[in-house]
């Protein structure tokens, strides 16, 4: 058999065509990796370096603090919020839930909570509320695992080449992996590199402000103890896209569907927790875009039931053959726990609210701020126009059907196209992946609460 040798980032090896098809990406890795692949072709027109420049400049200008963002907090106590957010409570979403409210987030945490680092303690609301979370994290976060070393140097964990067909992504658009060590001087192999490639701001930035303060688990620590270790170790973790981002938007809409009452507040909650990647030093605006991106595509799929996305055997996920049935599920235990807990109705409840969160106008306000990261516009031809979202991705309205059953599919799409966001940014390249990039939810919630007559 013949013998083909590649040299992939820092380590070089030999494996069979054969042996590479064992490696194939999943049917829902596939069209999230095609959906982000407009990143790898960026330094090839001078739309793509111009925004490649930006994601640079935005990312350090917002960590150092030296751009003002209309954050949630000032920037000092959002530093703080950011080291909290560094650890990711995947099991029942704690770390989230204070974008329910004052009264329902603590409701919420008093059932479900952390017990420790490891999370094998995490307590929960129930049952069928902790496989929805377990299944849609498990999705998402797997898409957005096999994107980062896809991105980074063609494999699938650093090592092991990616499929062929997968290969065929970047050999069709004339991508290549690699992208912001490339562009910011810093390339695999190089000193202070990551290893695989897509070095992060920490690594690559000028300048990168350090600060301590207390994470999640009120221990002592600093941004750096996030990002180089001993807590959490990136340097050798690819940048895009950002699973920290993926997991905030999956938890900010899981909890949107089943609190639709803090819709708009849980979306707020999922840019901050993307945009505190940035300041944390981990993140560029384009990975914490491209997880958004990615974590909106993945749950639109998972509640349109695609069945590309069911029945699936996934880590810490029970398969699941009806996934909007059971967020239904779901919700129903969710409502009576949280109603039990706060002696009143929901609605009631979700307006108790004194928190960071608690300012319609300084919410829409950040989220705005977080749309596009005031990159510039790649794609000029989608920049003015508007997209149908019906057309494009028509599942996309069960982001907003679920959580307002009162609106037909066709009335969600409109919304979403009604309030979608600027158009033409680094994803935004006409595709059916691509139109999730300029979905505005936050906007588009507030709309569906009006017309489904909840406010």
């Amino acid at each position: 058999m013949t013998r083909i040798v590649f040299t992939i980032a820092c380590f070089a090896f030999a494996f069979s065509p054969v042996f590479s098809s064992a490696n194939a990406q999943s049917p829902t890795d596939m069209p999230v990796l095609q959906g982000l692949a407009p990143v790898t072709t960026l330094s090839k027109t001078d739309a793509g370096q111009a925004a490649l420049a930006a994601n640079y400049t935005v990312t350090g200008g917002i960590q150092t603090g030296a751009i003002r963002q209309p954050t949630l907090l000032p920037f000092a106590e959002q530093q703080q919020q950011a080291l909290r957010d560094a650890f990711i409570t995947d099991a029942n979403l704690a770390e989230l839930a204070d974008g329910l409210g004052t009264t329902l987030g603590s409701a919420w945490l008093a059932r479900a909570h952390y017990i420790d680092r490891s999370g094998s303690n995490a307590t929960e609301i129930s049952h069928a509320v902790t496989v929805v979370i377990a299944y849609s994290n498990a999705t998402s976060g797997a898409n957005a695992a096999s994107g980062k070393f896809f991105f980074a140097n063609l494999t699938t964990d650093g090592k092991t080449p990616v499929s062929s067909e997968a290969k065929a992504i970047l050999t069709n658009n004339g991508g290549s992996p690699d992208m912001f060590g490339s562009a910011y001087g810093l390339p695999a192999c190089n000193t202070g590199a990551d290893k695989f490639g897509n070095s992060r701001p920490f690594q690559t930035e000028q300048s990168v402000t350090r600060f301590v303060g207390l994470d999640y688990f009120n221990t002592p620590a600093d941004n750096s103890d996030y990002n180089r270790g001993p807590i959490m170790n990136l340097v050798n973790s690819p940048s895009f896209p950002s699973g920290h981002t993926t997991y905030g938007y999956t938890g900010s809409v899981m909890l949107a569907v089943l609190v639709p009452e803090r819709y708009q507040q849980m979306i707020a909650r999922a840019a901050e927790y993307g945009n505190d990647r940035i300041i944390m030093g981990a993140h560029y605006a384009m990975d914490v875009l491209g997880g958004r991106t990615l974590a909106l595509y993945d749950m639109a799929h998972l509640l349109a039931n695609d069945p590309k996305y069911l029945g699936k055997n996934l880590k810490d996920g029970t398969p699941m053959n009806d996934f909007r049935a059971a967020v239904e599920k779901a919700r129903t235990d969710v409502t009576a726990t949280l109603r039990q807990a706060c002696s009143n109705s929901i609605d009631a409840c979700a307006r108790q609210d004194t928190g960071r969160l608690s300012n319609p106008a300084a919410n829409e306000a950040f989220y705005a701020a977080t749309q596009t990261y005031g990159l510039p516009v790649v794609y000029p031809g989608n920049a003015g126009a508007i997209e149908d979202v019906g057309k494009l991705a028509p599942e996309a309205g069960y982001l907003l059907t679920v959580a307002f059953p009162a609106l037909t599919l066709e009335q969600a799409d409109a919304i979403l196209t009604e309030t979608e966001g600027p158009g033409g940014g680094f994803l935004d390249d006409g595709s059916s992946f691509g139109v999730y990039s300029r979905l505005n939810l936050y906007a588009a919630a507030g709309r569906a609460a009006q017309l489904a007559g909840r406010k």
